[in-house]
């Protein structure tokens, strides 16, 4: 008897809803309340756990989130708050995110602080609720104190009404915050998302230690993995139960070696494959388009790394190179994938978005069945700060009259972003050995 997933969809029909209902001391009345838990999963978010506390001696009422783990790196959000339509962006804050407003030298520690599901103005309204807790006895015992919390609720409120514009950023080492972008599927001018590599002490703060390398033996012999499928296991991301990943070094023709990882489920029948270059980051940037003139164009088989892009400028289309991953599929399949990706968005086709925007969308998805099926013009362009993306040449060793191969020079925030500039590579050895002879 096959075990029930950990984590449930939130639209799942099941009649097992899966919340689990606790006692819980409340705080505010020192009685016990109830605090329910759901393990679900938020789509384009991640796995998370939701906690409702309810008090039903005096009416206490809280809410909060934790992501069911921690990405790989961490996030930094920048947004630029123009207009009250700014303030109802969706906002993931977790337990480890820090908010700043540098404008009024405004910051949130992560210390103390619930994860939460809110709106950029639910953060700064909480934040006023917070500084008038105690109001009323400050004025009394402490008035100039109350003075300069007065003044700095004031200013809170001048940003709740947007008199000027402000920014506010979000630091998650964690990688488990999310803003909402109200531009998508186009990058929105006033929001910047950058990933970035943990430092040793943030990893610590989370509760992760290195471990000592092992010892290696010498009387091994390396192994040559290009001729075998390695298998490992790992944990489904559609039901979460056991399942093996096969991971093989493929060589593609005219481009390079690849690392590609296969996992089917057979508790829910759900397939993917990841995609990862085997040759690391390569000395250029690599820019394909291609031109589809012809049904036979979406059998082209497609490798896509995690650091491209995608863009379609007849549908002003902009996919990011971490919405979808690293795939290796054909251009039938990247384009459906894009497809499936916006009609399962909740933040692009839930029943909270405004009318106007879902019918951009669905717009959108319109056109991308019209481009599969031959009836619209259009180009694709690939762009790839790393080079290891590739679309094949179907003329090939010849050149493809419809599309163009562009290897370009990274600019300083392309190496920022892939972590090259911090990265010493050249006269290594050389230094070091000179280290080595100075020191007395």
């Amino acid at each position: 008897m096959g075990s029930s997933p950990i984590y449930v969809e939130l639209a799942s029909e099941s009649d097992d809803p899966q919340v689990t209902v606790i006692e819980s001391f409340c705080t505010a009345c020192e009685e016990q309340g109830e605090t329910r838990l759901l393990m679900t999963r938020i789509p384009h978010y991640r796995e998370v756990i939701l906690t409702s506390f309810q008090c039903g001696h005096c009416g206490n009422r809280n809410n909060g989130i934790q992501p069911g783990g921690i990405e790989d790196l961490g996030v930094n959000f920048k947004l630029n708050v123009k207009n009250t339509q700014d303030l109802s962006r969706q906002l993931v804050k977790s337990d480890y995110a820090t908010v700043c407003i540098p404008e009024i030298e405004l910051e949130i520690p992560p210390e103390g602080e619930k994860g939460e599901v809110t709106t950029v103005e639910g953060i700064l309204r909480k934040a006023k609720d917070g500084l008038n807790q105690e109001q009323e006895f400050r004025r009394r015992e402490h008035p100039d104190t109350a003075k300069l919390i007065d003044n700095f609720i004031d200013k809170l409120n001048k940003l709740l009404e947007v008199e000027e514009s402000f920014t506010l950023t979000i630091d998650d080492p964690s990688g488990n915050s999310f803003l909402e972008n109200l531009c998508e599927p186009i990058p929105d001018p006033e929001l910047t998302k950058k990933n970035y590599k943990r430092t040793k002490q943030q990893d610590e703060r989370m509760g992760f230690y290195e471990q000592e390398e092992e010892d290696k033996n010498e009387d091994d012999e390396p192994k040559n993995i290009n001729d075998e499928v390695l298998t490992f296991e790992t944990l489904c991301d559609k039901c979460t139960k056991p399942v093996s990943t096969n991971m093989k070094v493929v060589t593609i023709p005219h481009f390079k070696e690849v690392i590609i990882m296969a996992t089917h489920c057979d508790g829910c029948g759900s397939r993917t494959n990841e995609v990862k270059s085997g040759s690391g980051i390569s000395p250029l940037g690599k820019k394909i388009k291609l031109k589809f003139t012809d049904p036979f164009d979406m059998a082209r088989d497609v490798l896509k790394s995690d650091t491209c892009s995608i863009e379609i400028p007849e549908l002003e289309l902009y996919v990011g190179g971490g919405l979808i991953g690293g795939k290796f599929t054909t251009l039938e399949g990247l384009l459906n994938n894009i497809r499936d990706d916006l009609a399962s968005n909740p933040f692009l086709m839930g029943d909270s978005v405004e009318g106007a925007r879902k019918t951009s969308v669905e717009k959108l998805m319109a056109n991308i069945d019209k481009i599969l099926d031959g009836s619209l013009s259009a180009h694709i362009i690939l762009d790839d700060p790393a080079g290891n993306s590739y679309l094949q040449n179907i003329y090939a060793p010849d050149d493809d009259p419809e599309m163009t191969v562009e290897d370009y020079e990274r600019t300083f925030e392309q190496n920022e972003d892939l972590g090259l500039n911090d990265m010493k590579t050249e006269n290594y050895i050389e230094n070091e050995s000179i280290t080595e002879h100075t020191v007395p």
